[in-house]
């Protein structure tokens, strides 16, 4: 049974969770990743060889099929994986899945040269790539826009969110046609200290208040070229929004991860002096294992869309509570900007906005505000598409 994950021997997530690679994958994540983990929040070197270490043990290609040297695990086993990371530093749970995502994409793409050039290198880290794709989310004018031209595209336009500056080599751009679909590319992403063209330009890393290792810059492009050989594929117009409603619940699995982070600061700090601890600590739990156990039941079940953004609110809102939790139990300490308690915290902010679209926001608020249900459930889906990613 995992650490902290109190549910019946029986049940799917303890399936789940008790596999041999998640076994491995929980021992080093607590012996090895865990007591690093306020260094790896704010030194961007530390983070960067903690991804290359799990590149080491190849676990940077999970949805990677295995004739592409990649794992092919099973989904759930990819959502228990995100979990896990989640719990134990929310800054390596960040950067590897822009990785993971990225890799994901790659391998369903029709471009069987691009394919065969990365695929094989993905799961080592060898090669490392990052996203540029959140800006398709925002309505209006196009943030990034292609123009179809001899051998390729001329891209222009600012990307406002690429995370791995310094430890990603390539990111995948998103850009919008003229009819309206999306053309995604292979656009690299040089060393920090290389000279930056004038048409592929990218900023410092954004001062974030959480997470801020991971170094996310925007990336402005003047009539850059993306020849054909560096494209992944071409989407329909909506694409990125038609996908957010089936992957409603992807990012509520970090949420989870907070969460227990948050509990496992509570359960060090049971003392006998003190029962209302243990008290909040055994009612915390049971809300967790109740509700990541509808996490991994909705998941398994293909149970997509609109049910799930209660569940998913839940989440967010859970780990909000165990975080300010952690923060009650650890005192005026918490306030120290390595403390535990301060990190999980920040966590719980940054695991609140990850992939949020305007549906999930209003699910997330309805969660807070204690609206009615049909609220939550029968207009989400009818709000306009999101004004901002």
């Amino acid at each position: 049974m995992t650490p902290g994950c109190s549910v019946a021997p029986d049940s799917l997530v303890a399936q789940v969770f008790n596999s041999a690679l998640l076994t491995d994958v929980a021992t080093y994540l607590r012996q090895t990743v865990a007591p690093q983990a306020a260094q790896l929040d704010r030194d961007p070197v530390a983070l960067r060889s903690a991804f290359q270490e799990l590149g080491e043990r190849r676990l940077l290609g999970l949805r990677v099929p295995q004739e592409w040297q990649g794992s092919g695990v099973d989904d759930l086993t990819f959502r228990a994986f995100q979990e896990l990371v989640a719990r134990y530093s929310g800054a390596l749970a960040f950067l590897q899945t822009q990785h993971q995502s990225a890799a994901a994409i790659i391998a369903q793409s029709a471009n069987q040269v691009l394919k065969q050039e990365i695929l094989p290198h993905l799961s080592s880290g060898q090669r490392r790539l990052g996203l540029g794709f959140s800006q398709l989310r925002r309505v209006g004018e196009p943030a990034v826009q292609a123009l179809p031209t001899a051998g390729g595209y001329r891209i222009s336009g600012t990307v406002p969110w690429i995370t791995g500056y310094g430890c990603f080599q390539e990111f995948i751009l998103g850009a919008t046609l003229p009819s309206g679909e999306a053309v995604l590319g292979l656009v690299p992403l040089p060393p920090p200290d290389s000279e930056q063209p004038s048409d592929l330009c990218f900023s410092a890393p954004l001062p974030l208040a959480a997470m801020a290792s991971t170094n996310t810059v925007t990336a402005t492009l003047s009539d850059w070229f993306l020849p054909q050989d560096r494209v992944i594929g071409i989407r329909p117009a909506g694409w990125i929004h038609q996908n957010d409603r089936q992957n409603v619940l992807h990012h509520g699995f970090f949420a989870l991860g907070c969460a227990q982070a948050g509990l496992d600061i509570l359960s060090a700090a049971q003392h006998a002096d003190y029962p209302f601890i243990t008290a909040t600590l055994d009612v915390l739990q049971q809300e967790l294992n109740t509700c990541r156990t509808a996490f991994y039941t909705a998941q398994a079940t293909g149970n997509t869309g609109i049910h799930q953004l209660p569940l998913r609110a839940a989440a967010i809102e859970l780990a909000g509570r165990c975080a300010q939790a952690a923060v009650a139990v650890s005192r005026g300490a918490a306030n120290g900007l390595d403390h535990p308690a301060q990190r999980v915290y920040r966590e719980a902010l940054a695991f609140t906005i990850f992939g949020q679209t305007t549906a999930v926001m209003a699910a997330t608020l309805a969660r807070l505000s204690r609206l009615p249900d049909t609220y939550q459930t029968e207009r989400l889906f009818a709000l306009p598409a999101d004004p901002q990613s």
